[in-house]
């Protein structure tokens, strides 16, 4: 059995206390760095109220690495945000950041998921109200469908790369003062039909990595969204993919609950 170096469970620890602190979620760790994050075309928002959540790898010990492609979701209630998951490069190990909802956008690595996800924020569009606006600047709305739209071309980005995770060898990026802020905001798990998209991307094999060696097609991407649709009809009815009543909170941070209802 090979000893751990002391170092190396002094930055564990260190990467568990910050997190502690930032109320964020490591769900599960690897030594195997995830591939370069794919470049795709955004399918066009479905209706008002779509939140678009960006691509990622994802990672089972049966599957390793697949891709779980963007899509198109709504929120668990008005007003709320998603914040990105990310894999964070610590001690040896790249650790995985779960996604969360919340009031405002949180640290999500610097990573440039694009499509308004460019490191820090998000420009794809801004609550009024009860009504989610779109920047058509960044986003794939039709405006003969949706008339809530703007145009706004002034946004930053953090950097132009496709590096998918923080740390050395990706991005190097810090939460800033306000994002460390919004980490201690109250949290919301992310949504069954989230899930439902994650299960039914580790179930088809073309995103795994092993089987595409990070170059992710197109038109399989496009036919994940349909593989979706069936994994969705055969599952919807399962006790983890029935539909929220309300959002589920994952934290205990200070703000308060959404919508009165608890």
């Amino acid at each position: 059995m090979k000893k751990i170096n002391i170092y190396t469970m002094l930055a564990m620890f260190l990467v568990l206390l910050f997190n502690t602190r930032t109320n964020a979620q490591i769900r599960l760790s690897v030594n195997i760095a995830p591939p370069a994050l794919i470049t795709y075309s955004q399918p066009v928002c479905p209706g008002d109220g779509y939140m678009w959540i960006p691509g990622y790898w994802a990672h089972s010990p049966e599957a390793g690495y697949y891709w779980v492609p963007g899509y198109w979701t709504l929120p668990p209630d008005p007003g709320m945000l998603w914040t990105p998951g990310y894999w964070g490069f610590v001690g040896g190990t790249y650790a995985w950041h779960a996604g969360y909802w919340g009031a405002h956008i949180g640290f999500y690595g610097g990573i440039n998921y694009g499509f308004g996800y460019f490191g820090s924020g998000y420009n794809g569009g801004m609550w009024r109200g009860h009504t989610f606006v779109y920047n058509t600047a960044v986003t794939n709305v039709n405006r003969t469908v949706i008339h809530n739209t703007y145009v706004d071309n002034h946004y930053a980005v953090v950097n132009n790369n496709h590096y998918s995770f923080n740390g050395k060898g990706g991005i190097e990026a810090r939460p800033s003062a306000t994002e460390r802020q919004y980490a201690n905001e109250q949290h919301y798990h992310a949504t069954p039909d989230q899930r439902m998209r994650h299960q039914s991307a580790v179930a088809n094999t073309s995103m795994h990595y092993n089987n595409n060696n990070g170059q992710v097609k197109q038109e399989n991407i496009d036919h994940e969204h349909q593989n979706y649709q069936n994994f969705r009809q055969q599952h919807q009815r399962e006790p983890e993919f029935k539909p929220m009543q309300h959002a589920v909170p994952m934290n205990r941070g200070g703000g308060r609950s959404r919508g009165g209802r608890r």
